[in-house]
């Protein structure tokens, strides 16, 4: 299925798996790429050296494209984006927009620019400055999210822009891409859905603890980081939200200090990487120091295997997913099911 986004990518099929922290690593995005989808690198829990090794046994475990997700506005962007373009890596993918500057060195490197956006003034931005094609998410989307349904958000921002618009929000098989496509987008993002598939490394317990979700066990909370993130409703979760705000800055403190020596940062990168996160954003210093503790919150259950100790970040579609595929047979389930309802809509006239 040729879309605008397969042209751009140069990928065989319109899907996007997304550069979710502490899961989109080299064995999932090596598997989406040679199934033939868009595998999206997540490098912002990275290092810079982990980053690099990362891009290197990517293209070892395949020869198709592939993408890296990058903070635009963390203290070491610049440094990453040369990773990329030394890398031969095919996408940049951005979390939050880009500046023109980055975008400028991507594009002078043959790099394709994606940015992720809510809102349709942001796509608007971001294509203005000269962003390839922008992934949109709706409100059903896993992690941080807004308050717009992707039904109503898509076809706003697919009017907006003149550029290649990818749908992402509440999107897990054939029938949600036709819709998307219907709608006027080149493809689809899907988080979750890749998140449970048999490449992913999250640990087995994290993922039945998914599988048994239904819908209701989805919930938004702003307890995590102070802004709006949808996750799996946890007894954590609901603890961290019935915490007074000394206890819950304490325990984020602690697990600040873990993420520096993780990720390598110095206390001043984080202090700079806080105040980007704080521009443009109602945002108390107390709750900049809670976002600090989001990482490590997600590494408890995405790595250790911790749902007691940490949170799962998750889209609404959590509640309506009840395999563990390979990439390579979500793909082909999608795309073959998609083909199917085409033909059926065909018909139907």
């Amino acid at each position: 299925m040729e879309t605008a986004l397969t042209r751009l990518a140069g990928v065989r099929h319109p899907i996007v798996q997304t550069g979710m922290g502490w899961v989109a690593g080299p064995r999932l995005v090596s598997a989406t790429a040679n199934a033939g989808a868009l595998g999206i690198l997540a490098s912002a829990t990275m290092t810079l050296d982990q980053l690099r090794t990362s891009i290197a046994e990517v293209r070892c475990r395949t020869d198709a494209p592939f993408g890296v997700n990058l903070r635009a506005d963390s203290a070491d962007a610049g440094d990453r984006v040369r990773l990329i373009i030394d890398g031969g890596v095919r996408v940049a993918s951005f979390a939050l927009a880009p500046s023109p500057e980055l975008i400028a060195e991507l594009k002078a490197a043959g790099v394709v620019v994606i940015p992720s956006v809510g809102a349709r003034r942001h796509a608007e931005k971001v294509a203005a400055w000269g962003a390839d094609a922008v992934i949109v998410q709706g409100g059903e989307g896993g992690g941080h999210t807004g308050e717009v349904a992707t039904s109503v958000l898509l076809p706003q921002v697919v009017d907006a822009v003149r550029i290649p618009v990818v749908a992402a929000g509440g999107f897990f098989d054939g029938r949600g891409l036709v819709a998307a496509l219907a709608y006027g987008a080149a493809g689809v993002a899907m988080g979750t859905r890749f998140l449970l598939t048999s490449d992913s490394a999250v640990p087995d317990a994290v993922k039945a603890r998914y599988l048994a979700a239904a819908v209701k066990d989805v919930t938004v909370t702003r307890a995590v980081d102070g802004l709006p993130h949808r996750m799996l409703r946890s007894d954590l979760v609901a603890a961290l939200e019935s915490s007074g705000r000394a206890r819950s800055l304490l325990h984020a403190l602690r697990r600040a200090a873990g993420f520096r020596k993780l990720s390598g940062l110095t206390w001043r990168q984080m202090v700079q990487d806080g105040l980007a996160l704080r521009h443009g954003k109602e945002l108390s210093w107390s709750q900049v120091l809670l976002a600090a503790n989001t990482p490590m919150l997600l590494r408890s259950a995405m790595v250790d295997g911790r749902t007691d100790l940490g949170v799962m970040a998750s889209g609404q579609v959590a509640g309506v997913i009840d395999d563990l595929p390979s990439c390579a047979e979500l793909v082909e389930r999608i795309m073959k099911e998609a083909e199917e309802v085409r033909e059926q809509l065909t018909t139907a006239r």
